[in-house]
Protein backbone atom coordinates (compact mmCIF):
# COMPACT_ATOMS: atom_id res chain seq x y z
CA UNK A 1 0.00 0.00 0.00
CA UNK A 2 1.18 3.89 -0.67
CA UNK A 3 0.14 6.79 1.25
CA UNK A 4 0.26 10.25 -0.72
CA UNK A 5 -2.01 12.86 -0.52
CA UNK A 6 -5.08 11.98 1.81
CA UNK A 7 -4.91 8.82 -0.30
CA UNK A 8 -4.04 5.06 -0.16
CA UNK A 9 -3.13 3.32 -3.18
CA UNK A 10 -1.88 -0.17 -4.31
CA UNK A 11 -4.26 -1.71 -2.10
CA UNK A 12 -3.97 -5.56 -2.43
CA UNK A 13 -7.15 -7.33 -1.37
CA UNK A 14 -7.87 -11.19 -2.03
CA UNK A 15 -11.54 -11.97 -2.32
CA UNK A 16 -11.88 -15.73 -1.21
CA UNK A 17 -15.57 -16.63 -2.90
CA UNK A 18 -14.82 -13.83 -5.69
CA UNK A 19 -17.43 -15.55 -7.95
CA UNK A 20 -20.23 -14.62 -6.21
CA UNK A 21 -23.43 -13.27 -7.42
CA UNK A 22 -24.70 -11.00 -5.30
CA UNK A 23 -22.53 -9.91 -2.61
CA UNK A 24 -19.56 -9.34 -4.91
CA UNK A 25 -21.48 -6.71 -6.56
CA UNK A 26 -22.44 -5.15 -3.33
CA UNK A 27 -18.37 -4.96 -2.82
CA UNK A 28 -18.11 -3.44 -5.60
CA UNK A 29 -20.24 -0.49 -5.58
CA UNK A 30 -19.14 0.23 -2.20
CA UNK A 31 -15.22 0.47 -3.61
CA UNK A 32 -16.45 2.26 -6.89
CA UNK A 33 -17.88 5.23 -4.05
CA UNK A 34 -14.70 5.55 -1.95
CA UNK A 35 -12.40 8.09 -3.61
CA UNK A 36 -9.78 7.50 -1.01
CA UNK A 37 -8.58 3.99 -2.12
CA UNK A 38 -7.58 2.40 -4.92
CA UNK A 39 -5.80 -0.91 -6.09
CA UNK A 40 -6.20 -4.32 -7.34
CA UNK A 41 -9.13 -6.83 -6.20
CA UNK A 42 -7.41 -10.56 -6.38
CA UNK A 43 -10.57 -12.89 -7.35
CA UNK A 44 -10.10 -16.34 -6.46
CA UNK A 45 -13.19 -19.19 -6.61
CA UNK A 46 -13.51 -22.63 -7.01
CA UNK A 47 -15.79 -21.38 -9.98
CA UNK A 48 -13.47 -20.34 -11.86
CA UNK A 49 -15.80 -19.22 -15.02
CA UNK A 50 -17.77 -17.20 -12.29
CA UNK A 51 -14.46 -15.59 -11.15
CA UNK A 52 -13.46 -14.55 -14.33
CA UNK A 53 -17.14 -13.24 -15.07
CA UNK A 54 -16.97 -10.69 -12.13
CA UNK A 55 -13.09 -9.84 -13.07
CA UNK A 56 -15.12 -8.69 -16.19
CA UNK A 57 -17.99 -6.79 -14.05
CA UNK A 58 -15.81 -5.34 -11.70
CA UNK A 59 -13.82 -3.55 -14.72
CA UNK A 60 -16.68 -2.65 -16.33
CA UNK A 61 -17.87 -0.69 -13.41
CA UNK A 62 -14.04 0.72 -12.67
CA UNK A 63 -13.92 2.10 -16.30
CA UNK A 64 -16.80 4.53 -15.43
CA UNK A 65 -16.96 7.84 -14.63
CA UNK A 66 -18.92 7.75 -11.75
CA UNK A 67 -16.37 5.65 -10.42
CA UNK A 68 -14.77 7.60 -8.23
CA UNK A 69 -12.69 4.77 -6.79
CA UNK A 70 -10.36 2.75 -9.07
CA UNK A 71 -9.80 -0.49 -8.96
CA UNK A 72 -8.05 -3.52 -11.26
CA UNK A 73 -10.02 -6.60 -10.84
CA UNK A 74 -7.97 -10.01 -11.91
CA UNK A 75 -9.09 -13.51 -11.83
CA UNK A 76 -6.61 -16.29 -10.07
CA UNK A 77 -6.48 -20.04 -10.51
CA UNK A 78 -4.96 -20.61 -6.84
CA UNK A 79 -5.74 -19.39 -3.46
CA UNK A 80 -2.06 -19.50 -2.91
CA UNK A 81 -1.30 -16.73 -5.69
CA UNK A 82 -4.20 -14.67 -5.00
CA UNK A 83 -3.41 -14.48 -0.98
CA UNK A 84 0.90 -14.01 -1.52
CA UNK A 85 1.61 -10.39 -0.30
CA UNK A 86 -2.11 -9.12 0.53
CA UNK A 87 -3.22 -6.59 2.57
CA UNK A 88 -6.18 -7.65 3.31
CA UNK A 89 -8.34 -10.73 2.34
CA UNK A 90 -12.50 -11.11 2.12
CA UNK A 91 -14.08 -14.48 3.22
CA UNK A 92 -17.46 -15.17 1.80
CA UNK A 93 -18.15 -18.70 0.17
CA UNK A 94 -20.87 -21.12 -0.28
CA UNK A 95 -20.12 -24.51 1.94
CA UNK A 96 -21.52 -26.57 -0.78
CA UNK A 97 -24.59 -26.04 -2.70
CA UNK A 98 -28.23 -25.38 -2.30
CA UNK A 99 -29.24 -28.99 -2.44
CA UNK A 100 -27.16 -29.81 0.45
CA UNK A 101 -28.84 -26.46 2.16
CA UNK A 102 -31.93 -28.68 1.57
CA UNK A 103 -30.72 -30.61 3.76
CA UNK A 104 -29.90 -28.38 6.31
CA UNK A 105 -33.06 -27.01 6.21
CA UNK A 106 -35.66 -28.71 5.12
CA UNK A 107 -34.72 -32.85 6.49
CA UNK A 108 -35.24 -31.77 10.15
CA UNK A 109 -38.93 -30.98 9.39
CA UNK A 110 -39.94 -34.36 9.79
CA UNK A 111 -39.50 -34.40 12.99
CA UNK A 112 -41.52 -31.07 13.37
CA UNK A 113 -38.17 -29.12 13.64
CA UNK A 114 -38.77 -26.02 11.75
CA UNK A 115 -36.16 -23.34 10.50
CA UNK A 116 -36.15 -19.73 9.40
CA UNK A 117 -32.10 -19.89 8.17
CA UNK A 118 -30.75 -22.76 8.84
CA UNK A 119 -27.27 -21.51 8.45
CA UNK A 120 -25.79 -20.27 11.69
CA UNK A 121 -28.25 -22.31 14.97
CA UNK A 122 -30.30 -25.39 14.86
CA UNK A 123 -29.63 -28.58 12.97
CA UNK A 124 -28.90 -26.84 9.58
CA UNK A 125 -26.39 -24.07 11.10
CA UNK A 126 -24.20 -27.65 12.57
CA UNK A 127 -24.50 -29.17 9.16
CA UNK A 128 -23.50 -26.49 7.43
CA UNK A 129 -20.73 -26.13 9.91
CA UNK A 130 -19.78 -29.77 9.59
CA UNK A 131 -19.03 -28.54 5.80
CA UNK A 132 -17.96 -25.05 6.24
CA UNK A 133 -14.76 -25.92 9.03
CA UNK A 134 -12.87 -28.37 6.85
CA UNK A 135 -12.65 -25.44 4.02
CA UNK A 136 -11.84 -22.80 6.66
CA UNK A 137 -8.98 -25.01 8.20
CA UNK A 138 -7.37 -24.91 4.29
CA UNK A 139 -8.17 -21.32 4.36
CA UNK A 140 -6.63 -20.37 7.20
CA UNK A 141 -3.38 -22.38 6.58
CA UNK A 142 -3.38 -20.55 3.38
CA UNK A 143 -3.23 -17.05 4.94
CA UNK A 144 -1.08 -18.28 7.42
CA UNK A 145 1.96 -19.28 4.57
CA UNK A 146 0.71 -16.69 2.03
CA UNK A 147 -0.61 -13.51 4.04
CA UNK A 148 -0.05 -13.91 7.77
CA UNK A 149 0.10 -10.13 8.34
CA UNK A 150 -3.20 -9.50 6.11
CA UNK A 151 -6.50 -7.96 7.80
CA UNK A 152 -9.30 -11.40 7.18
CA UNK A 153 -12.68 -9.78 6.62
CA UNK A 154 -15.14 -12.99 7.07
CA UNK A 155 -18.55 -12.75 5.84
CA UNK A 156 -19.30 -16.39 5.54
CA UNK A 157 -21.99 -17.96 7.81
CA UNK A 158 -21.82 -19.94 10.48
CA UNK A 159 -19.72 -16.32 11.73
CA UNK A 160 -19.12 -17.86 14.83
CA UNK A 161 -17.65 -20.80 13.79
CA UNK A 162 -15.58 -19.58 10.64
CA UNK A 163 -14.15 -16.80 13.00
CA UNK A 164 -13.63 -19.38 15.76
CA UNK A 165 -12.10 -21.87 13.35
CA UNK A 166 -9.40 -19.26 11.66
CA UNK A 167 -7.83 -18.33 15.25
CA UNK A 168 -7.89 -22.39 16.18
CA UNK A 169 -5.83 -23.13 13.26
CA UNK A 170 -3.81 -19.98 13.25
CA UNK A 171 -3.97 -17.97 16.75
CA UNK A 172 -2.08 -14.96 15.39
CA UNK A 173 -3.88 -14.38 12.43
CA UNK A 174 -6.06 -10.56 12.40
CA UNK A 175 -9.28 -11.69 11.51
CA UNK A 176 -13.06 -10.27 12.38
CA UNK A 177 -16.62 -11.27 11.01
CA UNK A 178 -19.09 -8.60 9.84
CA UNK A 179 -22.27 -8.91 10.11
CA UNK A 180 -25.13 -5.79 8.63
CA UNK A 181 -27.77 -7.77 11.20
CA UNK A 182 -27.47 -4.65 13.63
CA UNK A 183 -27.27 -2.31 11.15
CA UNK A 184 -31.36 -3.00 10.36
CA UNK A 185 -31.98 -2.84 14.35
CA UNK A 186 -30.78 0.79 14.11
CA UNK A 187 -32.97 1.45 11.27
CA UNK A 188 -35.80 0.28 13.63
CA UNK A 189 -34.76 2.67 16.28
CA UNK A 190 -34.37 5.49 13.51
CA UNK A 191 -37.67 5.18 12.04
CA UNK A 192 -39.51 4.71 15.47
CA UNK A 193 -37.14 8.44 16.57
CA UNK A 194 -38.65 9.86 13.59
CA UNK A 195 -42.28 9.11 14.15
CA UNK A 196 -41.72 9.82 17.66
CA UNK A 197 -40.63 13.64 17.14
CA UNK A 198 -41.05 14.48 13.87
CA UNK A 199 -37.57 14.31 12.91
CA UNK A 200 -36.82 13.45 9.05
CA UNK A 201 -33.61 11.52 7.38
CA UNK A 202 -31.76 10.10 10.64
CA UNK A 203 -28.80 8.65 9.68
CA UNK A 204 -28.69 5.13 11.26
CA UNK A 205 -25.02 5.93 12.55
CA UNK A 206 -26.61 8.47 15.01
CA UNK A 207 -28.02 5.31 17.27
CA UNK A 208 -26.20 5.02 19.09
CA UNK A 209 -25.94 1.82 20.87
CA UNK A 210 -24.04 -1.14 23.09
CA UNK A 211 -23.54 -4.21 21.26
CA UNK A 212 -23.47 -7.76 23.16
CA UNK A 213 -24.27 -11.25 22.38
CA UNK A 214 -22.97 -13.67 19.52
CA UNK A 215 -23.33 -13.34 15.77
CA UNK A 216 -27.43 -13.24 15.00
CA UNK A 217 -27.98 -13.46 18.68
CA UNK A 218 -26.87 -9.53 19.40
CA UNK A 219 -28.81 -7.60 22.12
CA UNK A 220 -28.67 -3.58 22.91
CA UNK A 221 -28.71 -3.21 26.52
CA UNK A 222 -27.95 0.32 26.03
CA UNK A 223 -29.48 2.64 22.43
CA UNK A 224 -29.36 6.93 22.59
CA UNK A 225 -30.19 9.35 20.19
CA UNK A 226 -28.92 13.07 20.82
CA UNK A 227 -29.01 12.57 24.59
CA UNK A 228 -32.19 10.63 24.52
CA UNK A 229 -32.76 7.52 26.06
CA UNK A 230 -34.30 4.79 23.66
CA UNK A 231 -35.84 2.09 25.57
CA UNK A 232 -38.27 4.22 27.24
CA UNK A 233 -39.40 5.42 23.05
CA UNK A 234 -39.11 1.49 22.36
CA UNK A 235 -41.32 0.52 25.12
CA UNK A 236 -43.95 2.84 24.27
CA UNK A 237 -44.26 1.91 20.66
CA UNK A 238 -44.03 -1.87 21.58
CA UNK A 239 -47.12 -1.21 23.95
CA UNK A 240 -48.52 0.58 20.89
CA UNK A 241 -47.69 -1.71 18.06
CA UNK A 242 -47.03 -4.96 19.47
CA UNK A 243 -49.99 -6.71 17.75
CA UNK A 244 -49.23 -5.28 14.09
CA UNK A 245 -45.29 -4.96 14.50
CA UNK A 246 -43.40 -2.60 13.05
CA UNK A 247 -42.71 -2.30 9.02
CA UNK A 248 -40.04 -0.01 8.25
CA UNK A 249 -40.76 2.42 5.57
CA UNK A 250 -37.51 2.11 2.96
CA UNK A 251 -37.68 -1.30 1.94
CA UNK A 252 -34.98 -1.56 -0.86
CA UNK A 253 -32.69 -3.91 1.17
CA UNK A 254 -34.68 -6.62 1.87
CA UNK A 255 -36.86 -8.69 0.03
CA UNK A 256 -40.27 -10.78 0.28
CA UNK A 257 -38.66 -13.95 1.57
CA UNK A 258 -36.64 -11.66 4.71
CA UNK A 259 -39.52 -9.10 5.48
CA UNK A 260 -40.74 -9.13 8.82
CA UNK A 261 -42.64 -7.14 11.08
CA UNK A 262 -40.04 -7.04 13.97
CA UNK A 263 -42.94 -9.05 16.56
CA UNK A 264 -40.00 -11.44 17.65
CA UNK A 265 -37.72 -8.60 18.71
CA UNK A 266 -40.71 -7.09 20.19
CA UNK A 267 -41.71 -10.07 22.37
CA UNK A 268 -38.06 -10.57 23.38
CA UNK A 269 -37.86 -7.12 24.96
CA UNK A 270 -40.98 -7.51 26.78
CA UNK A 271 -39.53 -10.85 27.94
CA UNK A 272 -36.09 -9.82 28.21
CA UNK A 273 -36.03 -6.22 29.22
CA UNK A 274 -33.13 -5.69 26.13
CA UNK A 275 -33.17 -5.35 22.30
CA UNK A 276 -33.18 -7.81 20.31
CA UNK A 277 -30.49 -6.59 17.15
CA UNK A 278 -31.13 -9.02 14.54
CA UNK A 279 -33.40 -10.03 12.05
CA UNK A 280 -36.74 -12.25 13.73
CA UNK A 281 -35.46 -15.24 11.14
CA UNK A 282 -32.50 -15.00 13.01
CA UNK A 283 -33.43 -14.19 16.64
CA UNK A 284 -35.90 -17.25 16.51
CA UNK A 285 -33.58 -20.04 15.59
CA UNK A 286 -31.59 -19.53 18.67
CA UNK A 287 -34.97 -19.74 21.11
CA UNK A 288 -36.50 -23.12 22.18
CA UNK A 289 -38.29 -24.90 18.92
CA UNK A 290 -42.09 -24.98 20.72
CA UNK A 291 -41.68 -21.11 20.78
CA UNK A 292 -41.49 -18.78 17.91
CA UNK A 293 -41.02 -22.18 15.41
CA UNK A 294 -43.15 -24.04 16.80
CA UNK A 295 -44.77 -24.81 13.03
CA UNK A 296 -45.60 -22.62 9.91
CA UNK A 297 -48.95 -21.57 11.42
CA UNK A 298 -47.00 -20.13 14.46
CA UNK A 299 -44.47 -18.67 12.13
CA UNK A 300 -46.89 -16.63 10.39
CA UNK A 301 -48.15 -15.32 13.31
CA UNK A 302 -45.34 -13.73 14.41
CA UNK A 303 -45.13 -12.17 11.04
CA UNK A 304 -41.46 -13.41 9.69
CA UNK A 305 -41.16 -16.04 7.16
CA UNK A 306 -39.63 -19.95 6.53
CA UNK A 307 -37.00 -18.72 3.83
CA UNK A 308 -37.23 -21.73 1.75
CA UNK A 309 -34.39 -23.42 -0.08
CA UNK A 310 -36.96 -23.22 -3.11
CA UNK A 311 -37.28 -19.81 -2.94
CA UNK A 312 -33.01 -19.65 -2.97
CA UNK A 313 -32.98 -21.65 -5.76
CA UNK A 314 -35.17 -19.58 -7.78
CA UNK A 315 -33.50 -16.21 -6.63
CA UNK A 316 -30.07 -17.79 -7.94
CA UNK A 317 -31.67 -18.56 -11.31
CA UNK A 318 -32.13 -14.28 -11.18
CA UNK A 319 -28.60 -13.24 -10.00
CA UNK A 320 -27.08 -15.81 -12.60
CA UNK A 321 -28.97 -13.85 -15.35
CA UNK A 322 -28.06 -10.54 -14.26
CA UNK A 323 -24.42 -11.78 -14.24
CA UNK A 324 -24.90 -12.52 -17.84
CA UNK A 325 -26.32 -9.65 -18.37
CA UNK A 326 -23.65 -7.26 -16.58
CA UNK A 327 -21.19 -9.44 -18.25
CA UNK A 328 -22.63 -8.76 -21.75
CA UNK A 329 -23.11 -5.12 -21.17
CA UNK A 330 -26.63 -5.19 -21.19
CA UNK A 331 -27.17 -4.04 -17.51
CA UNK A 332 -24.86 -2.03 -15.27
CA UNK A 333 -23.87 -2.27 -12.13
CA UNK A 334 -26.41 0.37 -9.67
CA UNK A 335 -23.54 2.77 -8.14
CA UNK A 336 -25.36 4.12 -4.65
CA UNK A 337 -24.50 3.49 -1.48
CA UNK A 338 -25.11 -0.28 -0.06
CA UNK A 339 -25.52 0.46 4.11
CA UNK A 340 -22.40 -2.11 4.39
CA UNK A 341 -19.38 -1.01 6.82
CA UNK A 342 -17.02 -3.61 5.08
CA UNK A 343 -15.29 -0.71 2.52
CA UNK A 344 -14.90 1.74 5.21
CA UNK A 345 -13.26 -0.56 7.92
CA UNK A 346 -10.63 -1.06 5.39
CA UNK A 347 -10.37 2.53 4.78
CA UNK A 348 -10.25 2.75 8.76
CA UNK A 349 -7.46 -0.28 8.95
CA UNK A 350 -5.76 1.35 6.15
CA UNK A 351 -5.29 4.87 8.47
CA UNK A 352 -7.86 6.90 6.83
CA UNK A 353 -10.56 7.29 9.20
CA UNK A 354 -11.48 6.02 12.59
CA UNK A 355 -14.70 4.31 13.20
CA UNK A 356 -16.59 2.62 15.70
CA UNK A 357 -18.66 -0.66 14.45
CA UNK A 358 -20.01 -4.20 15.83
CA UNK A 359 -17.56 -6.69 15.14
CA UNK A 360 -17.19 -10.85 15.94
CA UNK A 361 -13.46 -11.51 17.29
CA UNK A 362 -12.66 -13.86 19.91
CA UNK A 363 -13.62 -12.82 23.47
CA UNK A 364 -9.97 -12.57 24.82
CA UNK A 365 -10.40 -9.09 26.05
CA UNK A 366 -13.37 -10.40 28.16
CA UNK A 367 -15.39 -7.41 25.96
CA UNK A 368 -18.47 -9.52 27.80
CA UNK A 369 -17.04 -10.17 30.97
CA UNK A 370 -19.53 -13.15 31.95
CA UNK A 371 -19.19 -14.96 28.84
CA UNK A 372 -15.85 -17.60 27.98
CA UNK A 373 -12.53 -16.32 26.75
CA UNK A 374 -12.75 -18.46 24.27
CA UNK A 375 -16.28 -17.48 22.78
CA UNK A 376 -16.73 -15.87 19.44
CA UNK A 377 -18.94 -12.92 20.61
CA UNK A 378 -20.26 -9.76 19.16
CA UNK A 379 -19.47 -6.48 20.09
CA UNK A 380 -18.47 -3.02 19.10
CA UNK A 381 -15.06 -2.21 18.24
CA UNK A 382 -12.75 1.10 17.56
CA UNK A 383 -11.05 0.66 14.17
CA UNK A 384 -8.17 2.50 13.33
CA UNK A 385 -4.95 2.14 11.69
CA UNK A 386 -3.32 -1.14 11.60
CA UNK A 387 -5.66 -2.25 14.93
CA UNK A 388 -9.32 -3.12 16.19
CA UNK A 389 -9.90 -2.52 19.95
CA UNK A 390 -12.95 -3.89 21.08
CA UNK A 391 -15.22 -2.11 23.15
CA UNK A 392 -15.74 -3.53 26.89
CA UNK A 393 -19.49 -4.00 26.38
CA UNK A 394 -20.37 -5.53 30.20
CA UNK A 395 -21.79 -8.18 30.95
CA UNK A 396 -24.89 -10.16 29.35
CA UNK A 397 -27.90 -10.66 31.85
CA UNK A 398 -28.35 -13.86 33.35
CA UNK A 399 -31.46 -14.20 31.85
CA UNK A 400 -30.28 -13.43 28.47
CA UNK A 401 -27.01 -15.56 28.99
CA UNK A 402 -28.69 -18.62 29.98
CA UNK A 403 -30.09 -18.19 26.47
CA UNK A 404 -27.14 -17.47 24.72
CA UNK A 405 -24.94 -20.33 26.62
CA UNK A 406 -25.85 -23.68 24.70
CA UNK A 407 -24.85 -22.21 21.62
CA UNK A 408 -21.38 -21.00 22.97
CA UNK A 409 -20.98 -24.66 24.04
CA UNK A 410 -22.30 -25.83 20.50
CA UNK A 411 -19.67 -23.89 18.94
CA UNK A 412 -17.53 -25.90 20.85
CA UNK A 413 -19.33 -29.19 20.20
CA UNK A 414 -19.24 -28.94 16.74
CA UNK A 415 -15.61 -27.04 15.85
CA UNK A 416 -14.11 -30.09 17.62
CA UNK A 417 -16.62 -32.50 15.75
CA UNK A 418 -15.58 -31.11 12.09
CA UNK A 419 -12.07 -31.81 12.88
CA UNK A 420 -12.38 -34.80 14.17
CA UNK A 421 -15.62 -36.52 12.82
CA UNK A 422 -16.44 -37.33 15.55
CA UNK A 423 -20.57 -38.02 15.44
CA UNK A 424 -21.13 -38.28 18.84
CA UNK A 425 -20.31 -34.50 19.27
CA UNK A 426 -22.79 -33.45 16.64
CA UNK A 427 -25.40 -35.70 18.72
CA UNK A 428 -24.05 -34.02 21.45
CA UNK A 429 -24.49 -30.93 19.51
CA UNK A 430 -28.41 -31.56 18.28
CA UNK A 431 -29.13 -32.47 21.22
CA UNK A 432 -28.14 -29.03 23.35
CA UNK A 433 -29.14 -27.49 20.56
CA UNK A 434 -32.77 -25.14 22.08
CA UNK A 435 -34.34 -25.46 18.78
CA UNK A 436 -34.01 -29.67 18.89
CA UNK A 437 -35.03 -29.43 22.70
CA UNK A 438 -38.57 -27.51 22.63
CA UNK A 439 -39.77 -30.34 20.48
CA UNK A 440 -38.88 -33.08 22.76
CA UNK A 441 -37.68 -35.49 20.87
CA UNK A 442 -36.19 -38.83 21.24
CA UNK A 443 -32.67 -39.46 21.17
CA UNK A 444 -33.41 -42.25 18.51
CA UNK A 445 -34.89 -40.03 16.21
CA UNK A 446 -32.14 -37.55 16.90
CA UNK A 447 -29.51 -40.12 16.01
CA UNK A 448 -31.55 -41.13 12.68
CA UNK A 449 -31.37 -37.70 11.54
CA UNK A 450 -27.75 -37.00 12.06
CA UNK A 451 -26.90 -40.05 10.31
CA UNK A 452 -29.58 -39.04 7.48
CA UNK A 453 -27.94 -35.48 7.42
CA UNK A 454 -24.07 -36.63 7.20
CA UNK A 455 -25.30 -39.18 4.27
CA UNK A 456 -27.28 -36.68 2.17
CA UNK A 457 -24.22 -34.51 2.49
CA UNK A 458 -21.29 -36.77 2.05
CA UNK A 459 -20.66 -35.20 -1.35
CA UNK A 460 -19.00 -31.91 0.75
CA UNK A 461 -17.85 -33.41 3.27
CA UNK A 462 -14.26 -35.05 4.62
CA UNK A 463 -13.82 -38.68 4.09
CA UNK A 464 -13.40 -39.48 7.84
CA UNK A 465 -17.47 -38.94 7.71
CA UNK A 466 -18.20 -41.49 4.48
Amino acid sequence: MKYQNGKMSDVQIAYIGGGSRGWAWTFMTDLALEPDMSGTIRLYDIDKKAAEANKIIGNQVTAREDAVGKWEYEAYDSIQTALEGADFVVLSILPGTFDEMAVDVHMPERLGIYQSVGDTAGPGGIMRALRTIPMYVEIAEAIRDHAPNAWVINYTNPMSLCVKTLYHVFPQIKAFGCCHEVFGTQKVLKEIVEQKFGVEEIDRSEIQVNVLGINHFTWFDYASYKGIDLFPVYKEYIDAHYEEGHHERDKHWMNSSFECAHRVKFDLFRRYGMIAAAGDRHLAEFMPGNEYLNDPETVTGWKFGLTTVDWRKEDLKNRLEKSRKLVAGEEQVELKPTGEEGIQLIKALCGLRRMVSNVNIPNTSLQIKNLPADAIVETNAVFERDAIRPVVAGEIPENVKTLIMPHVENHAYTLQAALTCDKELVVKAFLNDPIVKGKNCKEEDIRQLVDDMIAATAKYLPDGWK
